[in-house]
């Protein structure tokens, strides 16, 4: 009768396990979609605030006083000179203005601005590439965040792009 208890008290044990096994996994598997639901809302909201903190200023702006791939330099509608820079070291997004520094995007992958200028064409504009910031019109801003779990990338927001014309700006 003591080997009938005992090949019990396995297979009680083998399905304690077994259930054991499958909870923490339905655990571990809820905790990382948790994260990633975070890390996406996070994500989400960052690149909205930060596409319409540039899209309002560049709509309102004097001028474009210069641009590289990764730095743009207006003059905002006040006078003030405002710096947006894509550090790819740091992976951020900052804006500046009165010497005051705010980080707009975290976790950026890639960051690219570039100039346009609207060329009449039968009336109608057609958007053209130019380096001359006295001609821009049109700045073109794309970027790519992405955000990790655990060291691992979890979650990567489709390229973010957005043409923007400068309204106050003749040309």
């Amino acid at each position: 009768m003591a080997g009938v208890g005992l090949v019990e008290a396995m297979v009680a044990i083998g399905i304690t396990a077994l259930l054991v096994l499958v909870l923490t996994n339905v655990s571990m598997l809820s905790g990382r979609m948790f994260a990633s639901f975070v890390n996406y809302v996070d994500l989400d909201d960052a690149n909205r605030i930060a596409m319409d903190t540039m899209t309002q200023e560049l709509r309102e702006c004097n001028r474009v006083t210069s641009c590289s791939t990764t730095q743009l330099v207006i003059e905002d509608s006040d006078g003030f000179s405002v710096t947006y820079e894509f550090n790819p070291g740091a992976a951020t997004l900052t804006r500046t203005k009165a010497g005051i520094v705010r980080k707009l995007l975290k976790g950026c992958d890639t960051l690219t601005f570039h100039l346009r200028t609207r060329n009449p064409v039968g009336g109608t504009f057609e958007v053209v590439p130019t380096n001359d910031v006295k001609l821009a019109k049109v700045v073109n801003v794309s970027w790519n965040c992405s955000r990790t779990i655990l060291g691992k990338r979890a979650n990567t927001e489709n390229v973010q792009t957005a043409r923007i014309v400068i309204r106050k700006q003749d040309s």
